[in-house]
């Protein structure tokens, strides 16, 4: 079932990020990096303020939060921006990801087009978003908290 995020499931959605982002950036982004961008991206107080200037889904099977999309629309333009879509690692490839993202695509209500930057060496993500009609707008390396990552923007009209 995919529903709105409340405050009940920040504990679980913090789970859900730590659990992916190590499993995705093992050997890409260094450990020290990971922890502390997940303590300040996921913290209570930043979960509750995306909860409220963005759309937060979860998905929820029996043993409870299984993943959750982020997204957002740009205040300025047509355009809606994808910041986050992570599933348990022991939940991928079972169609969660693809009812996340159609799920918060929904919500965006009449955006054109649908943003994301992922790692280049991320492949799996990539994979992903290219199934879902995601193609490259433009590549580029960025700081990221002391550490250069080498980044891919990609775009799908919508």
């Amino acid at each position: 079932m995919i529903r709105k995020m409340e405050e009940r499931d920040i504990r679980a959605v913090q789970q859900v990020a730590a659990e992916s982002w190590h499993d995705t950036y093992e050997g890409i982004i260094p450990r020290e990096v990971r922890d502390r961008f997940l303590a300040a991206a996921y913290s209570p107080a930043s979960l509750k303020r995306r909860m409220e200037q963005s759309v937060l889904l979860v998905a929820e099977d029996g043993d409870g939060i299984a993943g959750f999309v982020n997204l957002y629309r740009h205040p300025e333009s047509d355009d809606g921006e994808l910041s986050a879509i992570y599933l348990l690692p022991s939940h991928q490839g079972r169609g969660l990801g693809t009812s996340l993202l159609e799920s918060g695509i929904a919500e965006l209500k009449d955006a054109e087009r649908l943003y994301l930057t992922v790692e280049r060496d991320n492949e799996k993500g990539r994979r992903f978003y290219e199934r879902h009609g995601f193609s490259i707008a433009d590549e580029f390396e960025e700081e990221f908290g002391g550490h250069t990552l080498s980044s891919i923007r990609m775009m799908r009209p919508l």
